[in-house]
This record gives C-alpha cells, sequence and structure tokens, in this order.
C-alpha cells in the first residue's frame, strides 16, 4: 500500500461555477462551516483555516487554473504551525465537465516526506484518506443545494 498519495473523486450535480467557487474557499475542507465562505484562492495568500475541534492550519494556494484546477498545500499533522516542506502536504483538486455534472477530483500527496516518525506519517495518511469521504458528502450537499 503506498501511504504517500490519497485519490479520491465525485460527480456533483452542479454548474462547474458554482463547484469552482466552493473549492476556491481555501481551507474549505478542514475549516468550521461557513469559516470561509466568500474567501477566494489567489496563488502565494496563505490563510489560517480554524476548526474548533482540531485546531487551526495554514493553507497556502499554490496554483489556481480557473475554472478546473486549484492546488494547496496545508500542515495537517502539523496544526498551527507555519507551512514548509518537510511538514505539509500536497492538496490537488481538478474538475471536470461530465454532462450536466462536475467530476470533482482530489489527489493529496507528501505524506511520505512528512518530517517525524513512521507512526505520525502513517497516522496522518490514515486520518486524512477517512476524512475526504466525509469532506466529499458535505461538499456534495453543499454544492448541489
Amino acid at each position: 500500500m503506498n501511504e504517500d498519495r490519497i485519490e479520491r473523486e465525485t460527480l456533483i450535480a452542479a454548474p462547474l461555477e458554482r463547484v469552482w467557487s466552493l473549492i476556491a474557499e481555501p481551507g474549505f475542507w478542514v475549516a468550521d462551516e461557513g469559516a470561509v465562505s466568500g474567501t477566494v484562492a489567489v496563488a502565494g495568500e496563505t490563510v489560517i483555516a480554524k476548526n474548533t475541534e482540531y485546531g487551526e492550519f495554514p493553507v497556502r494556494v499554490e496554483k489556481v487554473e480557473p475554472p478546473t484546477y486549484l492546488a494547496y498545500r496545508w500542515a495537517s499533522a502539523f496544526a498551527g504551525e507555519e507551512l514548509r516542506e518537510d511538514n505539509s502536504t500536497l492538496i490537488e483538486f481538478t474538475l471536470t465537465q461530465e454532462g450536466d455534472q462536475v467530476r470533482l477530483r482530489v489527489v493529496e500527496s507528501g505524506f511520505a516526506a512528512l518530517a517525524g516518525s513512521d507512526e505520525l506519517r502513517s497516522g496522518a495518511f490514515k486520518d486524512n484518506s477517512s476524512g475526504w469521504p466525509q469532506v466529499f458528502d458535505a461538499f456534495k450537499k453543499r454544492a448541489e443545494m
């Protein structure tokens, strides 16, 4: 099993522009509901995604290609720490129009390069692997409203 890369995708019954506007809210996958509403991804900017249960996570916008691709970097296993190459993973969102639906694909990579123990890396991979289905369920409901 490769514990460096998580890949998930789902189909969403919503217009591409709607799905784009939601993924362009930096940290939407971890921030408390409504906390990042109305924010817009700007390449190079860092925002703090606040989650009352898990803490604060810096999220840097790496690349923006409207309306089909967004890349973010975040330190999921190191809440509250400044972003570095050895404490963060890269999250890439790709949108593809398929008829009247949009395919949302996420790839999160970089777990093997995280600083710390094998247990920390494996735990981060496991936590995020189980988290993405929950994120997608909530995201679909929000996008399809």
